[in-house]
């Protein structure tokens, strides 16, 4: 092997190797992260879970809260990915993957809602998948939503759809509530089926 050749092997294996170590780090925030208190995770601990010393972390990611935004904008896309793949092919069969995908993630979304102001740049983040959320519930059912020639009831409706189908009022239907999943999907249903109706005349 020629020793330009040689080089670029080696750099495209480092890479590869700091890639992996990068990934791994990451995996150990979001394993403190969906147990233990953003406020009292210590890089020490993430260290000691990814197997990496904490200087490591520091050198990839700067700070904790440098680690937590790259932790949430790598698991935003694989639960845009996720939650693309809700959509099915009528009203219920769209629910029924959105209350499973609640019971995959849901603790973990709501988590993120909730301290996402305790570190910079995961509050646009969370904005971000606030706003995914309506563009998905918009798109999700929009066959039946574009049926509403009314403009101002077809954004009324718009916007009880994404109140319904928020984790918020899964949680709360899920654990407040008590509800099985089972039951859970049932009362969303409930109250999304009535508002993808075309208004009585």
């Amino acid at each position: 092997m020629k020793d330009g050749a040689a080089r670029a092997y080696r750099m495209t294996a480092r890479a590869e190797a700091a890639e992996r170590t990068g990934q791994r780090i990451i995996d150990a925030m979001l394993c403190l992260y969906a147990d233990v208190p953003y406020d009292r995770i210590r890089l020490e601990d993430v260290a000691s879970e990814a197997d990496v010393t904490v200087q490591t972390v520091i050198r990839r990611f700067g700070t904790k809260h440098g680690l937590l935004a790259a932790t949430v904008e790598r698991e935003l896309s694989r639960l845009a990915a996720d939650r693309a793949a809700a959509v099915g092919e009528s009203p219920e069969a769209t629910l029924h993957s959105l209350v499973r995908y609640y019971e995959n993630h849901g603790a973990l979304i709501l988590k993120l809602y909730a301290e996402a102001g305790q570190a910079p740049g995961v509050p646009e983040l969370a904005a971000r998948s606030r706003s995914y959320h309506v563009s998905w519930c918009r798109e999700a059912f929009a066959e039946r939503l574009d049926g509403i020639h009314d403009r101002a009831t077809r954004r009324r409706r718009l916007a009880q759809v994404v109140a319904v189908c928020d984790a918020t009022t899964w949680r709360i239907l899920r654990f407040d509530g008590g509800l099985t999943a089972r039951q859970t999907e049932e009362a969303l249903r409930e109250m999304l089926l009535p508002l993808l109706l075309p208004p009585a005349a």
